[in-house]
């Protein structure tokens, strides 16, 4: 991503002055998925390809936003009425909104902004937009007295305040924590949060997008969520001090099996497993054991498509794929239904793995897969 870039589209629609410019990462998510409404880990990690926004105070009370990737250009005002219509400046607007509300004297501000996180990717574009502004505004306006957390949790309020969606916090929580060379494990429950360490010399991070969204996703998230609440309503009966399924093991899950369904069984043993496989995944990775790190992300694949039946054909095809060819790790990412299968990979085994997910995909599904290559990289900051 180019600073030069987005300062030269700044000064062309603005008034040929510059202002501060500022970034922030995507995200991936190596292991722990579904496990964040149940109480459990996750773990994140910010990547080299986000959002960057050249932002300038205009001394009024009107921002101007110019979307470079969209070439589309809005103003709006700072209350609550005056929210724009176009989806991308509302994220922009919603994070004004709730830095007031956290008591940040925000003005009117000329902005242009442009982003390399491939849409509709599961590396959360949104989140990185949000962040951004986020920590824009706080330096701009607030002499940066608000707090990382509370700005990841601005960003998290502008989803469910401004784009209508009911997100957890671990996408903007990434973007504005990442660190290079570094993944995040965050305690949904508590939100202690422990950086571990991700530098796998030898190896390839990359996500091989399906390029299918398959239609049931939100309705079949709530099937699976009201899942998981039955499980522990049935389990509490016995240990009335399970609040999710965090506190349970498979004995207590054993003991609650006949009055609950075979379905709500399925679901709350792989979330129970999943918790679990987060921590040893740590494990490994303080020891720099990457093959147990790739077979715990297999194992996460096939609970994901067995037992929580959130995968897809395409994507078990390309998590198949990764075995045949010897790929240290492969598994869905992301909330399943589509999107793409994240892949660690021995250098020496890359360019075959590519070659043939193109090729055999394309023969099978009739179109190509994308390809991302991705680094773990630093959360948001001020470039300049």
């Amino acid at each position: 991503m180019d600073i030069e870039y987005v300062r030269s589209r700044f000064i062309k629609h603005f008034d040929g002055t510059t202002g501060a410019v500022y970034a922030s990462p995507g995200r991936i998510n190596l292991i722990g998925e579904h496990t964040d409404y149940n109480g459990g880990f996750v773990f994140p990690g910010a990547i080299d390809k986000g959002m960057i926004a050249e932002v300038k105070p205009n001394g009024t009370n009107t921002v101007k936003a110019y979307s470079i990737d969209l070439k589309d250009y809005v103003e709006f005002g700072l209350n609550e009425e005056d929210a724009p219509r176009a989806s991308w400046a509302r994220y922009i607007f919603g994070v004004c909104r709730e830095m007031i509300k956290r008591g940040v004297e925000v003005k009117g501000f000329n902005t242009a902004f442009a982003g390399d996180v491939p849409l509709g990717a599961g590396m959360s574009s949104s989140a990185a937009l949000e962040s951004t502004y986020a920590y824009a505004l706080n330096d701009l306006f607030g002499d940066n007295k608000i707090d990382k957390f509370e700005l990841a949790k601005v960003g998290q309020a502008t989803e469910h305040n401004y784009c209508g969606v009911n997100c957890g916090i671990m996408d903007q929580f990434a973007s504005v924590f990442g660190k290079k060379g570094s993944l995040i494990r965050l305690d949904c429950r508590s939100l202690e949060y422990q950086y571990f360490p991700f530098e796998p010399k030898g190896y390839r991070l990359v996500l091989v997008d399906s390029v299918v969204k398959h239609e049931l996703a939100s309705s079949a998230y709530n099937k699976r969520r009201q899942s998981c609440e039955a499980a522990v309503a049935a389990i509490q009966k016995k240990h009335p001090h399970v609040e999710f399924l965090r506190d349970c093991n498979m004995e207590m899950l054993e003991e609650a099996k006949a009055e609950i369904s075979a379905e709500d069984f399925m679901r709350a043993e792989y979330v129970i497993e999943e918790i679990q496989r987060v921590l040893d995944v740590c494990d490994a990775l303080e020891k720099g054991d990457y093959e147990t790190v790739g077979q715990k992300m297999y194992e996460t694949h096939h609970g994901m498509s067995k037992l929580y039946e959130v995968s897809c054909e395409e994507l078990d095809f390309l998590n198949d794929l990764a075995f045949d060819c010897g790929v240290t790790g492969s598994r869905v990412m992301g909330g399943g239904f589509g999107g793409c299968t994240i892949n660690l990979v021995k250098e020496e085994l890359y360019s075959t793995f590519i070659e043939r997910a193109k090729e055999e995909f394309k023969k099978k599904f009739n179109r190509s897969p994308k390809v991302y290559d991705v680094v773990i990289s630093d959360g948001a900051r001020r470039l300049e």
